[in-house]
């Protein structure tokens, strides 16, 4: 057995266990959310519980491997060549309003480059897993990208950052530009089923700032191997710690890559009359 595969079971391991915890507290943390220091920015106790018991898999598994965890930040040895990005709960927000669109993602960088993902969404049961080179699954079936073609025909999904209300480079702009030349842009909160989705062609493509290497690094690696492409805004290649994310089925790249390159100011979609 190969140790990406090694990596990626006991990745699953972790992420089906932490799905159980989010599961048992879900309706349960009114008195227990608390913002962590920008408006909507939230922290609630299965977001604790969750990446708890991940790390615990994962240090049990790995001692000697660096781990960055959106709740606990850097943790073991950072000279480590692999990487273990942790969101134990993506779309908190949803999860604190009993919304069913949230998940556990655990990402693994080796050298700085996504190698293995497990995304799972414990509400729907769905379990997404992909390692370089061995493929990419929901629910232990290969999947891949939709054959969309047509920026016009396309379905898009992207989100808005938590730093939104404070900087004019929000991604209004962009939702407003892309909703008018597709058949629809959606916002769901949580940027790991979003790349997950791409990656089992439900949309088509994807785009957001914001963002951090818990947010993207399992999607990164789930929507490469199952056919799509990931990249910065402009077709460069991807800076993982930028923050900006372009991710499509390979077809509409380019022109979605161009479009955003060129979106009118949002003042424009303002009728001052």
């Amino acid at each position: 057995m190969s140790n990406l595969q090694i990596f990626l079971d006991i990745a699953t391991e972790a992420a089906l266990a932490a799905g159980a915890v989010l599961q048992g507290y879900l309706g349960k943390v009114e008195d227990a959310i608390i913002e962590k220091g920008r408006p909507g920015d939230l922290v609630t106790a299965a977001d604790k519980a969750s990446e708890a018991v991940v790390l615990d898999v994962l240090r049990r598994h790995f001692p000697e491997h660096s781990i960055l965890a959106e709740e606990s930040g850097k943790l073991g040895n950072q000279h480590s060549q692999h990487l273990w990005a942790i969101d134990p709960l993506d779309g908190t927000t949803n999860f604190a309003h009993q919304y069913p669109f949230f998940a556990v993602s655990i990402g693994l960088l080796i050298q700085g480059v996504p190698q293995v993902g497990v995304i799972y969404d414990p509400f729907h049961d769905e379990l997404f897993r992909a390692a370089q080179g061995l493929g990419a699954t929901r629910n232990r079936r290969p999947i891949k990208v939709s054959e969309t073609s047509e920026l016009g025909k396309s379905l898009l999904v992207t989100g808005f950052a938590y730093d939104r209300r404070e900087t004019s480079d929000n991604n209004y702009a962009e939702f407003c530009h892309l909703t008018h030349l597709t058949q629809g842009v959606r916002r769901s909160g949580s940027a790991s089923l979003d790349l997950a989705h791409v990656a089992c062609g439900r949309l088509d493509g994807y785009w957001e700032r914001g963002l951090s290497p818990w947010d993207i690094t399992a999607g990164i690696i789930l929507l490469r191997e199952a056919g799509g492409k990931v990249t910065a805004y402009d077709g460069s290649p991807l800076d993982i710690w930028s923050g900006r994310i372009l991710a499509t089925n390979g077809s509409i790249h380019d022109r979605l890559s161009q479009e955003l390159q060129q979106v009118p100011s949002l003042s424009s979609w303002v009728n001052p009359h």
